[in-house]
């Protein structure tokens, strides 16, 4: 979905101060910095923010992170079956699966008026119970290799109870974030999961698969047998704790991630 990107100066300095900071705290889990995720939620008015890994084939999260002022409800669980109950049917919270858009942030008037929110069994069996009328969704790019799967990607949801909903101010802010709250994530995970050392005749090994050869090539540049080279990816794959050449790319060059 394409929308016009809108900021003021003011909200650029804000948003530039977000993304510069030296944060050193991390969640105990897989996330965000959880001051990160509460300066955003001090610049884009909300009442819940969340952040989570998001498994639609198994119907799970794999991580959540929740900045939120009240206390959680009781009878979460139930809800969250409830709610993977109506995935599906719900052509917002559907959206990137459906289509594998995860780029565009969304929101819920792009699919329904509120009259026809309230009507869907999301809402009344579900946000209603939340107290939830607005919501933006942003996803960032794919799963890293160690957590990828069919249907796994990354989701910030910013959400409001009754009122106004959210702007394109406020969607504009979250487009113009979205590379560097993925580049926070990806600098998050690092550090919880630094990379193992390679030896220098696997790093080369590994930058001209990066580049592209493949293993005969790499037997030629390196006056190794075929044989040699497979061996020597089997134990890169095995230090990295992978099973594929891109995966192990991924893994030894982090910054190569789009």
């Amino acid at each position: 979905m394409s929308i016009p990107v809108r900021a003021s100066d003011r909200d650029l300095r804000a948003l530039a101060a977000i993304v510069s900071k030296d944060r050193s705290d991390l969640p105990d889990g897989e996330g965000l910095p959880p001051s990160l995720l509460a300066d955003l939620m001090g610049k884009i008015r909300c009442d819940d923010l969340f952040f989570l890994g998001f498994d639609s084939s198994r119907q799970a999260y794999w991580f959540e992170q929740e900045i939120v002022p009240s206390t959680a409800m009781p009878g979460s669980d139930d809800l969250g079956r409830v709610y993977w109950k109506h995935y599906r049917d719900s052509r917002f919270c559907s959206y990137p699966g459906r289509t594998g858009d995860l780029r565009s942030v969304i929101k819920i008037t792009d699919f329904y008026s509120a009259r026809q929110w309230h009507n869907t069994a999301m809402y009344t069996d579900h946000d209603r119970l939340l107290g939830l009328e607005h919501v933006l969704m942003l996803c960032l790019p794919e799963a890293q290799p160690r957590t990828a799967g069919p249907g796994r990607h990354v989701r910030l949801y910013v959400s409001r109870g009754p009122g106004p909903d959210f702007s394109e101010r406020d969607r504009a802010l979250l487009v113009l974030l979205r590379p560097h709250l993925h580049q926070a994530y990806l600098d998050a995970e690092r550090r919880r999961h630094p990379v193992p050392q390679l030896t220098p005749r696997q790093q080369d090994l590994l930058h001209l698969v990066a580049a592209g050869h493949t293993n005969a090539q790499i037997a030629r540049r390196l006056g190794l047998s075929e044989g040699t080279v497979r061996t020597h990816l089997e134990n890169i794959y095995g230090r990295l704790h992978v099973s594929s050449r891109t995966a192990a790319v991924t893994r030894a060059f982090p910054d190569r991630v789009a």
